[in-house]
């Protein structure tokens, strides 16, 4: 028999809906069933792993076979792991009942979704897609100190997306919302024909000359900074291996005092879990309070690792069948005082970037690098032309320092982050001013 120093089970099950079409056509749509129950073991060497695929977890005498088979994979650890000793909270339950989405045929789904994504059919669009998903998750843990809690998460999402074409010239656009519960595809019919009359617009855009000029971010990409950039930099895992530019920071001021940024698993937003994968409640943790360095996120081994007293527990997430990493649920920068056009008007001059078309980002470095959907320059204090090709990069700090007026409304986003398994997330800000930043375009 292997020593086991702890163990705790993770059981998600559940089912997912995915609808896809393509210029008016179904390519395809269907159900599918899922179900995991994942054992891991915290052994003599370190951690060992089991994944049992269907699972009866009343069935003991099978429990227990799978967690002395973690036990015995916990010989080939290759790096010793402790686990801080943690309250594990009250799981954050909210009510949202998805039932009538859940009854509706899939006929009906598939037919509303080719409703909204011929709305895009419009003059100059070439090519039109949708996406439609949804997913009801059932969670049971249960740990070897008789600790247990369950949670049923419904999650909904679409997708549209247009390409519009002028002669040589192509310019794509999309519009999506995620959210926590059911989400009524005929409230939304309407984005198609928005998504689609911006990807026209774009095909008239001007591309910006680059430099270091001042800008101001919208909620969209503003929330991809907070996410990718500052968010990643404060995973307890990236702090306790050394790689973030943000280690070692605690207490220290990393930005301007206007800047505060939050991670929040209660939120009911698509990163919305009542307990993460350790069976842990979170609530809202200040990474950064008024521009010092507060808190970052932990697992229970991450917190053993670097130290109680440099965050929090509750932010170990997974997919079904796989090990808790350390991330984000949340993450958004606080609102501030002041309104949308004071911050305009304060630019004076310089570009409005709007949404995200994705970017990369170096935690270690603390360099990254992010595309937007579109923008328009702004002239003495006033918004102009279109522009398009355009791009955010700097590093993390200056950034951060440069933030100089927040605006008083919040927006979020949401979607899927990768992080070697993807999981639910969701990201936002109000509108953020900087002082100096280096936008990316070509003439």
């Amino acid at each position: 028999m292997e020593k086991i120093r702890y163990y705790d089970i993770r059981y998600v099950n559940g089912t997912t809906t995915s609808i896809q079409t393509e210029n008016g056509v179904i390519e395809n749509a269907g159900s599918s069933f899922f179900g995991k129950a994942f054992f891991r073991v915290l052994g003599e060497n370190g951690w060992g792993y089991y994944c049992a695929s269907p699972f009866d977890m009343d069935n003991k005498k099978a429990k227990e076979a799978c967690i002395q088979k973690a036990a015995v994979s916990s010989r080939l650890a290759g790096v010793h792991a402790e686990i801080a000793d943690v309250p594990f909270g009250t799981p954050r339950s909210w009510i949202c009942s998805a039932k009538e989405q859940a009854a509706a045929p899939l006929e009906e789904k598939a037919g509303q979704l080719l409703q909204l994504e011929a709305t895009a059919k419009i003059p100059e669009i070439c090519s039109t897609s949708a996406r439609y998903s949804e997913q009801y998750q059932d969670v049971i843990f249960e740990d070897c100190n008789g600790y247990s809690a369950k949670s049923s998460v419904c999650r909904t999402l679409f997708t549209v997306s247009a390409v519009a074409n002028r002669g040589s010239d192509m310019q794509m656009n999309y519009e999506q919302e995620a959210v926590v519960g059911p989400l009524s595809l005929t409230d939304y019919i309407p984005y198609g024909e928005k998504c689609a009359k911006r990807a026209v617009e774009l095909l008239d855009a001007s591309a910006v000359s680059g430099g270091r000029m001042s800008a101001v971010l919208d909620p969209a990409i503003a929330g991809v900074f907070a996410h990718e950039a500052v968010g990643h930099a404060s995973e307890g895992d990236a702090i306790r291996d050394g790689v973030s530019v943000l280690g070692g920071k605690i207490g220290q001021r990393v930005g301007s005092p206007l800047v505060t940024i939050i991670d929040d698993p209660s939120m009911h937003g698509y990163g919305y879990e009542p307990f993460d994968a350790e069976g842990v409640a979170a609530g809202p943790l200040e990474l950064i309070r008024h521009g010092i360095m507060n808190k970052y996120m932990h697992s229970r081994e991450t917190l053993a690792a670097v130290g109680s007293e440099t965050g929090e527990a509750g932010h170990a997430r997974a997919e079904p069948g796989l090990p808790p990493l350390v991330r984000m649920s949340n993450t958004y920068i606080k609102e501030g005082d002041a309104s949308y056009d004071e911050i305009i008007a304060e630019c004076r001059n310089g570009v409005l970037l709007i949404g995200s078309r994705g970017g990369q980002v170096d935690p270690g470095r603390g360099a990254f690098q992010f595309n937007a959907k579109y923008g328009y320059l702004i002239e003495n204090g006033e918004t102009t032309k279109m522009i398009r090709d355009v791009s955010l990069s700097g590093d993390i700090l200056s950034v951060l320092h440069n933030i100089t007026l927040c605006g008083k409304e919040r927006k979020m986003s949401s979607g899927m982050c990768g992080k070697g398994q993807s999981v639910p997330v969701s990201d936002g800000a109000p509108h953020v001013y900087l002082t100096e930043a280096i936008v990316g375009g070509g003439q």
